[in-house]
């Protein structure tokens, strides 16, 4: 009796763990998803924080969300990686907004505005300041989650064949210039051409352009532009602070299961603090080389910079009159950054001009 009273009850226990098992699979499911990047695989830090989210949540959910990257042109070309977001060809990809600048001129601010902000602002912005909900809102149209995932910091202004002494020295220029910046320019006479990363060198190498700019040191080495290209420009007044997003397809986004979302969004926060230290970290010794190498190292003039910043607001206030998708977005942003470089005019800024200039006496 004893006997098979143990039997019945082991039996219960049997039943009771495999009724359980399904809710905890369900709980856990496998995910597998792919992530189209616009960066080519040789450029380790921009491409990488694709890497460095896969890893990040594979670890976090013990491989159950798995996310495979492809670089551009794997699966689709690195300007197209929003549109196989939002169809559904992919489910996320890793890119910057300002690519797309030519469907709404509003998904700059995704990424960057020229004169804007620089990386901590944006981040400010993004995260404290009210514009991840104006973001989120906006690519709401293009059934897409965005997703900080990634920060250059301030770029250079890029590699030119002849230099650039007066503004009369822009007209005609074809300039490889991604984003709302190449807009700006055409007011000055610039010519400006959006080519993906791994096809600058070869257009800047036969003369189908003039000049290039991609991201700064590090990367402008391993690209080889100083081997087609004499002068080298800053600063990237376009880029103070280029943000690199992480684009979710909504359905797939809302699919996922609430763990999973929190991996995937605590990974693009780990690429966004690690490409910006990374680039910060890298930038000077490529610098250094670059410059023992022949490049001839040249800031902007004044002239310059002053014509390309009329001409940027003088653009920001036409489309923002034009395009109300822009407008909703422009007016807080620009509140924001009128606070910000306040504070950062106080702090931030007499803190590093003395430090800077002090070490330099040392």
């Amino acid at each position: 009796m004893k006997r098979r009273s143990f039997l019945a009850s082991a039996g219960v226990g049997v039943a009771a763990s495999t009724l359980a098992a399904p809710a905890i699979a369900q709980s856990t499911p496998e995910v597998h998803w792919r992530l189209a990047s616009s960066f080519p695989k040789s450029l380790d830090t921009i491409y990488g924080a694709a890497d460095v989210i896969s890893r990040r949540v594979a670890a976090i959910t013990d491989n159950k969300f798995t996310i495979r990257p492809f670089a551009a042109g794997e699966i689709v070309p690195g300007l197209q990686v929003l549109d196989a977001v939002q169809n559904g060809t992919v489910e996320c990809g890793h890119t910057a907004s300002y690519y797309y600048v030519g469907k709404d001129p509003t998904f700059t601010f995704d990424s960057t505005v020229p004169f804007g902000l620089n990386a901590r602002q944006q981040n400010a912005w993004i995260l404290q300041g009210g514009g991840m909900e104006l973001l989120r809102d906006f690519f709401k149209g293009y059934n897409v989650v965005n997703f900080p995932a990634g920060n250059t910091g301030t770029q250079m202004g890029g590699w030119f064949r002849k230099e650039i002494k007066t503004v009369q020295d822009l007209s005609g220029l074809k300039f490889r210039i991604g984003g709302f910046a190449g807009q700006v320019l055409t007011k000055l006479g610039v010519v400006p051409q959006q080519i993906a990363g791994g096809d600058i060198y070869p257009s800047l190498e036969k003369g189908t352009i003039d000049a290039a700019e991609w991201i700064g040191p590090y990367d402008d080495e391993k690209l080889g532009f100083n081997k087609v290209a004499k002068y080298y420009y800053y600063p990237g007044w376009w880029e103070g602070g280029l943000n690199v997003s992480l684009l979710v397809n909504q359905q797939k986004w809302e699919e996922l299961p609430k763990p999973y979302q929190a991996a995937l969004e605590a990974a693009c926060f780990e690429a966004l603090a690690i490409m910006n230290a990374k680039y910060d970290s890298d930038n000077p010794a490529a610098l250094k080389r670059l410059v023992a190498g022949g490049a001839q190292l040249r800031p902007f003039p004044r002239e310059v910079m002053e014509a390309c910043y009329k001409a940027a607001y003088e653009l920001y206030d036409e489309t923002a009159k034009n395009n109300p998708k822009f407008a909703k977005i422009y007016e807080p942003w620009k509140k924001f950054r009128d606070e910000e470089y306040l504070w950062f005019r106080v702090a931030e800024n007499s803190f590093d001009n003395f430090t800077f200039t002090a070490g330099q006496r040392r």
